[in-house]
């Protein structure tokens, strides 16, 4: 038996170096990687339609400009229908939730003890160190309000949306130039075959998600802002909306969503079995999206560990916010295909898929029999 090669005494404290390294860059380029990111995502994801339009005799540039006005052109109409609206519902958020205490504290409330015992507790400390009760004035300043925070971050996504949009229409325009190039810098006939080879799952296995999880998602939002008007709430479509944009958040974007409605609700209604069930309703619609729909449409090979899922969603949005978690998955699943394509990480691979996932080991084992 040949012996194992020994792994030099370094190699460990190198690799925590080089990860503690890479994540301080990933926070201090957040700016510049997240366009980055989107960018070469919706290149794979393009990818596939390019070579389609190629085929009937329409150039790379041409199809990259189409590809660009058309996402350009949607992200602007979507923007000015639903600027309105959607700021208008966010700032109503804090007097929602400012109802729902004074509600829940009233007589009869559900926090009605509660609030008897903070203020009786209150009343016991007052008379232990001799407070007169007597009114504080309190001066309040006015913070920003939701509009006027939207319109200061507004420049600097405009910035990161251009960015990124001029970068995918360069990839997009040169073609298969990248993934030529990622070939050629491999050495070996066997190593270069299986580049492609990995480039192009990656683009397919990124379309079958993504173009699932969307066609998902856009059904979900219908679903539930029918299920919404069937309970009177009020601007149904807009909630059917907000399920369609926080189902693409694993984890967080169902409860979010739920608990939104809820509120909603509660406030509307004034009746708490009835916000229970408008809550209920979201939530299982999500629920049996997430246990049925999911899983039979997304398929077995891009199924993968759930705790590295929301470790990943937890980890991204701590560093990118909110578009951290939109492309934690995407991101996984092209680790995931890299990690199955090279030997050496095929454990890595096979550790990032669920338990009845897709194992590159049992693919070759099928293909010798």
């Amino acid at each position: 038996m040949q012996d194992q090669p020994r792994r030099h005494p370094l190699a460990i404290p190198v690799y925590g170096i080089f990860l503690l390294a890479l994540v301080q860059a990933l926070l201090v380029a957040s700016e510049f990687l997240i366009p980055v990111t989107g960018a070469i995502l919706a290149y794979f994801l393009l990818n596939a339609p390019r070579r389609v339009l190629a085929r009937l005799g329409i150039g790379a540039p041409i199809a990259a400009a189409i590809f660009t006005l058309i996402i350009g052109m949607t992200l602007t109409l979507s923007v000015m229908a639903l600027a309105q609206p959607v700021t208008n519902f966010v700032e109503d958020i804090p007097g929602l939730i400012d109802d729902v205490r004074v509600m829940a504290r009233n007589p009869g409330g559900p926090f009605e003890a509660l609030s008897e015992a903070a203020t009786a507790a209150g009343d016991a400390v007052d008379d232990a160190t001799g407070d007169s009760g007597d009114p504080m004035e309190v001066q309040i300043v006015d913070g920003p309000g939701v509009a006027n925070s939207v319109v200061s971050l507004a420049p600097g996504l405009l910035g990161q949306l251009a960015f990124s949009l001029c970068l995918l229409f360069f990839l997009v325009a040169s073609g298969d130039l990248f993934i030529k190039k990622a070939v050629q810098v491999v050495d070996g006939f066997h190593d270069k075959k299986q580049t492609f080879i990995t480039i192009r799952t990656i683009e397919r296995r990124l379309g079958n998600y993504l173009g699932a999880i969307t066609l998902i998602n856009c059904c979900l939002g219908l679903c539930i802002g029918v299920a919404m008007w069937w309970w009177g709430m009020p601007s149904p479509w807009l909630i059917g909306l907000m399920g369609t944009v926080l189902n693409f958040v694993p984890f967080v974007g169902a409860v979010v969503g739920s608990l939104l409605a809820g509120i909603i609700a509660l406030v509307t209604f004034m009746a708490p079995w009835t916000a229970v069930g408008v809550l209920m309703t979201y939530y299982g619609l999500t629920a049996f999206e997430g246990q049925f729909a999911t899983p039979a449409l997304v398929g077995k090979r891009l199924r993968l560990n759930v705790v590295v899922v929301f470790l990943a969603v937890a980890f991204f949005a701590r560093i990118w916010s909110v578009i951290g978690m939109i492309v934690a998955v995407p991101m996984l699943i092209v680790v995931k295909v890299i990690c199955d394509s090279v030997p050496k990480f095929r454990k890595i691979g096979l550790f990032l898929g669920d338990a009845d996932g897709f194992s590159p080991t049992d693919e070759e084992g099928r293909g010798q029999r």
